[in-house]
């Protein structure tokens, strides 16, 4: 059963599509070695970059070890205050990934669910979602989240916004990217909700929450993915925008956008290597999510088979 089910899978389209294209194993790859590196920090990193004990001031702005005047000990060198670089980025690049994958799942669960309602229930409800959502698309999508961060930031004591700033972070990019998958379902629903198998769940009995989800919601859930995959690289990005813009994540526990925001600061001085590696990898973060985004709306695009 278990052979059966790998063969099938193995011989799909969509199989055979990623063994054909070099862009999407290259890409995979990078993300997995990415992924890897992030969810095995504590195990890869010379040190806890947010613990002060183990930070020396007298090793601070270290150049890379290979470059006269590094120390081997810290192999990409170190920040102001001591920190190993390599260890910075690994624990960096958790902390984006985390607010990335959150928020896409905050939005994708929000606008799946407001598209299949307005949808398949139509009229004001559908009207109303609409119009909520052409508001939002009528803003850049950095000053909604700036808004969101900055009411999130209000309500919240000061005292409490370094310990909540993963999930104003989170809320705040994931109320943002919402309307996207809104749209898709809801456009994919109205075409779904007119099929024969749709009217013959509700001749049957069937309620209609159950139509949408057992039904609808396996047939709209192709674009979806290819939305969330395209999705994380930009939920990144905004994180690593709203940090370099210094209302993001703190720097007593930078991402890869505050490290960069700090590097930034000193780049003019010589200390070049504390803003140079974490863009680096966070280029490749993001170029390797929005290629294999590309390869995957290819694969599942009917018209291109």
């Amino acid at each position: 059963m278990i052979s059966a089910t790998l063969n099938r899978a193995y011989e799909s389209d969509i199989a055979w599509s990623f063994r054909k294209s070099w862009v999407a194993r290259i890409s995979s790859l990078l993300l997995i070695v990415l992924f890897a590196a992030a969810l095995l920090a504590p195990y890869l990193a010379t040190q806890n970059p947010y613990d002060i004990s183990q930070l020396f001031l007298l090793d601070s702005e270290l150049p890379p070890s290979w470059v006269a005047g590094g120390d081997p000990r810290y192999l990409l060198g170190t920040d102001q205050q001591a920190r190993d670089l390599y260890s910075s980025i690994l624990y960096g690049l958790r902390l984006s990934l985390i607010v990335g994958f959150a928020s896409v799942a905050l939005a994708a669960a929000l606008g799946i669910s407001l598209g299949l309602l307005g949808g398949f229930l139509g009229g004001m409800v559908d009207g109303a979602i609409m119009r909520v959502a052409d508001i939002l698309l009528s803003f850049p999508a950095i000053l909604v989240a700036l808004l969101v961060n900055g009411i999130a930031r209000g309500v919240l004591p000061p005292e409490r916004h370094a310990d909540a700033a993963i999930w104003v972070m989170i809320l705040a990019i994931g109320l943002t990217n919402w309307v996207q998958y809104a749209r898709t379902v809801r456009g994919s629903t109205m075409v779904e909700r007119q099929k024969e198998y749709v009217q013959a769940a509700r001749i049957n009995g069937v309620s209609g929450l159950n139509i949408m989800i057992h039904h609808i919601l396996p047939n709209v859930l192709g674009p979806v993915l290819v939305i969330a995959t395209i999705n994380l690289g930009m939920a990144v990005l905004t994180e690593a925008t709203l940090s370099f813009l210094g209302v993001g994540m703190p720097a007593t526990q930078p991402s890869l956008g505050t490290l960069i925001r700090i590097g930034n600061e000193y780049l003019f001085s010589g200390v070049w290597w504390v803003v140079i590696f974490p863009s680096a990898v966070l280029v490749i973060l993001v170029l390797a999510v929005n290629l294999l985004g590309d390869w995957l709306r290819d694969a599942l695009n009917p018209k291109l088979r």
